[in-house]
């Protein structure tokens, strides 16, 4: 995938959010993390339809789903803001599902791209790689 200079690369896994700004100048990729933004978790996320049972035992689901909504909610508000002109997201399939969701159309209009891969807690090199080969 090529980014332009100063994509804007968010990476969650419904529990954390990173987000990285391109820094590098097509074809390169230089990913320069930005600090974690507060997020304002309002039970929003689709979550509060699963039930806790023996497949689900805990609020897990529902935290997490709470956690996309809330990233997305971020992300919409930006995306108004004209803070980025493009984006990329990248989640593992679970919460990108989610984030998709609660996805306004201004937001709609800046997505590049999406990756479905777990990559939270990898390094910037490593998201920059998997961005690279996408």
């Amino acid at each position: 995938m090529i980014l332009t200079n100063d994509t804007l690369v968010a990476v969650t896994d419904g529990e954390k959010l990173r987000l990285f700004r391109n820094k590098g100048h097509e074809p390169r990729i230089d990913l320069a993390e930005m600090p974690e933004p507060g997020l304002h978790l309002a039970n929003t996320g689709s979550g509060g339809r699963h039930r806790s049972s023996t497949a689900n035992p805990d609020d897990a689901r529902l935290r997490e789903d709470d956690f996309a909504a809330a990233v997305a909610a971020h992300l919409n508000r930006e995306a108004l803001t004209e803070a980025f002109e493009h984006v990329v997201v990248i989640a593992d399939p679970r919460t990108l599902g989610e984030l998709r969701k609660h996805f306004q159309a201004p937001l709609r209009a800046k997505l590049v791209g999406e990756i479905a891969k777990d990559l939270a807690k990898h390094s910037a090199q490593a998201i920059g790689d998997t961005l690279t080969t996408a």
